[in-house]
């Protein structure tokens, strides 16, 4: 989410980071408590992170060296984080620190006996910072051992202006308007919407806002947990809502068979590239990081959102993902691991990849002045205004069997949805006979 800041906040950010110091604000942090005290030490840090998304966290482990001396080494997982940090584990290779993108594999890793309980200046930091929702994803049972640091707002569908001012089209606030709207987007000569199919979590976040908006939070927290079945008629319902977009050719760049050939950041180009073949595309906020640094878009000008709008007269819904990040019990350097996520849990850090943009904290202290452009000032403000009404990501809650595995589980039965969504009710029995066995395990 782009680098548009005055040079005044830029200046005083780079002062910051050659100060090592708190300068512009933020309190002091617990990292050893100021000068190099952690110089001849080397933390490595592991996470799914990639492309831009890499580098802007490599200027957030930079700025932790420039505080504390100590060296940092990052490693892309890609997406099997619980495959590669376990194979990791046993080969007597963990690294430190973990940045774990699901809840399920967080709770994985703490049953497994994988994790170290964070630092008591950690959990104050949470207490005092964040809305408490932000704990209890981070906890199991009583323990908090993942910091929130990375935050999604996932209920943002993306937006060409010029597409939609094409077509005479103003942003909807309802499911069956926003229809409507793409067929107007469709008569005009553009498909209505870019769906990344190839990509099975893409289809989860479609399906988990229609039914947080539609069935509601309570039923929402009790299909994440499995309290509820998915042959439940809210399931059906919710499936049937989203097989509307899915069986409409008219609706969908290369209909569904151009869908399930289209991965993320495809269906982002098909928006915001040099020969865009869609008006919108839904997904999180970091669709903008993705317009801006891959194809030049100026976020706010050439790329905007509007909230996901609700669904059948419930409320619009607020989705959020998030990166957690963890301390192994078999990493090297746990000393220095701690205070990283001491020094993570700061408004601070925060900071230093809101001003290089693509990025949302949950942390209530970070300044919104640090982000780099109104439209990541205005996301960011809305999943903080959320508080405790967030609903984390529920493909990221569920074991990694069910929600998080490529070719498996929830991803693969709602690509096969994609592909044919004429029988709702078996779609949902699918998924209830894979959830079973995913939270049996």
């Amino acid at each position: 989410m782009m680098r548009r800041r005055t040079t005044l906040l830029a200046s005083c950010t780079a002062l910051a980071l050659a100060l090592g110091a708190t300068a512009c604000g933020g309190g002091p942090v617990a990292a050893g408590g100021g000068g190099k005290s952690l110089s001849g030490q080397t933390i490595t840090v592991a996470g799914v992170w990639s492309g831009s998304e890499q580098k802007n966290f490599q200027k957030v482990l930079d700025a932790f060296t420039a505080k504390t001396g100590a060296k940092t080494q990052f490693v892309s997982t890609g997406d099997n984080v619980s495959t590669v940090v376990g194979s990791k584990i046993e080969g007597g290779n963990a690294p430190d620190v973990v940045m774990v993108p699901q809840v399920g594999v967080l709770q994985q890793f703490a049953k497994e006996g994988w994790l170290k309980p964070l630092s008591k200046t950690t959990e104050q930091s949470v207490d005092t910072n964040y809305a408490s929702v932000w704990k209890k994803y981070g906890s199991v049972g009583d323990t908090l051992y993942g910091l929130y640091f990375k935050a999604a707002h996932k209920s943002t569908v993306w937006y060409s202006p010029d597409a939609l001012d094409q077509a005479g089209v103003k942003p909807p606030t309802t499911y069956d308007a926003m229809l409507k709207a793409g067929h107007t987007v469709s008569d005009s000569g553009l498909a209505a919407f870019s769906v990344a199919g190839q990509d099975g979590w893409t289809l989860t976040d479609w399906f988990e806002n229609i039914y947080l908006s539609q069935a509601g939070p309570e039923k929402y927290d009790a299909l994440a947990a499995h309290r509820l079945k998915w042959t439940d008629p809210t399931v059906v319902e919710a499936l049937t809502t989203l097989g509307k977009l899915f069986k409409d050719k008219q609706l969908m760049a290369g209909g569904q068979k151009g869908a399930l050939n289209t991965d993320f950041p495809g269906s982002v180009e098909k928006v915001f590239g040099p020969k865009p073949e869609a008006g919108m595309v839904y997904e999180g906020d970091f669709v903008a990081g993705v317009a801006k640094d891959q194809f030049g878009k100026k976020i706010g000008q050439d790329a905007n959102f509007f909230p996901f709008p609700a669904v059948d007269g419930g409320k619009a819904p607020v989705v959020s993902g998030g990166d957690a990040a963890v301390v192994l019990k078999d990493g090297k350097n746990q000393k220095a691991a701690m205070t990283f996520l001491e020094y993570l849990a700061t408004p601070e850090a925060a900071a230093v990849w809101a001003g290089a943009g693509g990025f949302l904290s949950p942390n209530k202290k970070l300044d919104l002045a640090s982000y780099s452009d109104d439209i990541a000032r205005e996301t960011a403000k809305s999943l903080v205004a959320a508080g405790d009404s967030v609903r984390f990501d529920m493909s990221d809650q569920a074991p990694a069997a069910f929600g998080g595995t490529k070719g498996a589980g929830e991803w693969k039965i709602l690509q096969d949805f994609l592909r044919d969504p004429s029988d709702p009710k078996a779609t949902a029995a699918a998924l209830e006979k894979a959830a079973a066995k995913a939270y049996q395990g």
